[in-house]
């Protein structure tokens, strides 16, 4: 790939120029290259194995009965019809589609022994052995869940919920969470120690949720269609993987954490026409937390975002927090954000334990009515979990939007905090126009920023 920077003005424009020819064909290679992901056309309906579509009967065994006889087979597709299927998690295999019939809905049991024995899993950046993620695929091959079904989490005040520790969620004084000594300082101190992965064991008797749709070390992955709704944890999550498309689907989930689609450690990955409505980021870049994520040290990158829709969430589009092995290759374009629990539209978040990098983000074409806080924020003193002081300064280069409008532009137009240690460098906003911030700029430990026909607030900023 062809990314330019430039240290001085003569320099500047010309690699203006040639940017405008590269960057975004780079973005198109990117999807030329993930490809059309296709299957057998052979058919396997889950009520041929027993599947009862009454909302009540556990469904367990013919799930996994037909992804088992169509995996002997050479793959497939394995058909939900309409009707509501309970079952517990869902195991995918390779050159499987479990494709959801209109007017189906599959409703994952809230019997937590259900999600055991623990696998080989991940909370925030952290790997580890946990209650399986609810559809669940490690190592595989040509994967896709699609359709155009609702998969239904019940997650809620009740289940799954409650173990964020905040009471809004439903947690009750003095009742199990995820900040007690046994659950995350625990994981945070076998990672510090070294423990290898399949010795920390959490599951049974810890209170850290599961993840809704993760795919572990997998290769060609499409999700598409589909609906998302009441997600105990993070909502789609590719996670070491590559070829990666997300197309139309729609993620409306108001939980705790429940990020819309958080790809980690994963390289080539598309996200296309869809809707994000969420209680977190509404996409997240991520590629690992602190001393773990620098174990795996795999880059998320070469990752393209276009013709979506966020309305609630954190932010719109992020990169971060758990990024400690960095991220780059980032193209977002032709999107719309707008909503008054919009916090930002753009976001880079992380700290000097995190550290990591990002690197080359380019953001073009984007409508946003409203957002709560600032259209791009970017934050080098994230945090909390208390102190988020270490020892790895992050570096953040090469962030670049053009043709932004943005009607109501929140607390602030461009919030960045970098560190004197190591600005920010290669902040660029080429035809943006924020308009209703209160405002404009609160800038620190950031080189000069390049305004090319850019107004906040009515007043131009240009060089």
């Amino acid at each position: 790939m062809v990314f330019i920077f430039c240290k001085n003005n003569e320099q500047k424009n010309k690699s203006s120029e040639l940017a405008k020819k590269t960057v975004w064909s780079e973005a198109d290679a990117i999807i030329e290259k993930i490809g059309i992901i296709e299957f057998p056309d052979a058919i396997f309906n889950i009520a041929d194995y027993g599947a009862i579509a009454d909302g009540v009967s556990l469904n367990s065994k013919a799930f996994s009965d037909a992804i088992a006889a169509c995996s002997e087979a050479g793959g497939g597709k394995v058909v939900v019809p309409a009707g509501k299927y309970l079952t517990g998690p869902i195991q995918l295999k390779s050159n499987i589609n479990l494709h959801l019939k209109a007017g189906s809905e599959i409703l994952f049991t809230t019997d937590k022994s259900a999600y055991l024995p623990a696998v080989h899993t991940s909370y925030e950046g952290m790997e580890l052995m946990n209650y399986s993620p609810l559809i669940y695929a490690k190592g595989q091959k040509n994967i896709a869940v699609t359709g155009k079904g609702i998969l239904n989490g019940q997650a809620d005040k009740a289940n799954w919920w409650p173990w964020c520790g905040a009471d809004k969620y439903g947690h009750q004084e003095g009742a199990p969470q995820q900040k007690d000594e046994h659950n995350l300082p625990t994981l945070f101190k076998m990672i510090e120690d070294g423990t290898p992965v399949e010795q920390r064991i959490f599951g049974e008797g810890h209170q850290l949720r599961p993840l809704f749709l993760q795919t572990l070390e997998c290769e060609r992955v499409l999700i598409e269609g589909v609906t998302f709704t009441n997600a105990p944890f993070w909502v789609i999550h590719p996670l070491k993987s590559s070829y990666v498309k997300v197309d139309g689907v729609t993620v409306n989930s108001h939980g705790p954490n429940n990020d819309g689609c958080d790809p980690e450690y994963s390289k080539y990955v598309h996200i296309t026409n869809c809707n994000f409505n969420t209680g977190d980021d509404c996409i997240a870049i991520k590629s690992g937390r602190n001393g773990d994520g620098r174990r795996v040290n795999i880059p998320s990158e070469n990752i393209v975002v276009e013709n979506c829709d966020m309305k609630d969430g954190h932010g719109g589009v992020v990169m971060g927090s758990e990024i400690s092995a960095g991220v780059r290759n980032v193209f977002v374009r032709n999107c719309t954000m707008n909503s008054p629990n919009l916090d930002r539209a753009i976001r880079i978040k992380t700290n000097t334990l995190r550290g990591g990098f990002v690197e080359n983000v380019y953001v073009k074409d984007i409508e946003v009515g409203q957002v709560k806080e600032a259209v791009l924020k970017i934050n080098t003193y994230y945090g909390i979990y208390g102190v988020q002081e270490g020892e790895f300064i992050p570096s953040i280069s090469n962030i670049n939007l053009e043709n932004i409008t943005v009607e109501n532009g929140g607390e602030y137009g461009l919030l960045i905090r970098g560190r004197e240690e190591k600005p920010v460098t290669g902040i660029s906003l080429k035809n943006v126009t924020i308009k209703n911030a209160e405002t404009p700029l609160l800038v620190e430990n950031c080189e000069p920023i390049n305004y090319i026909n850019t107004t906040i607030n009515e007043v131009n900023y240009n060089e």
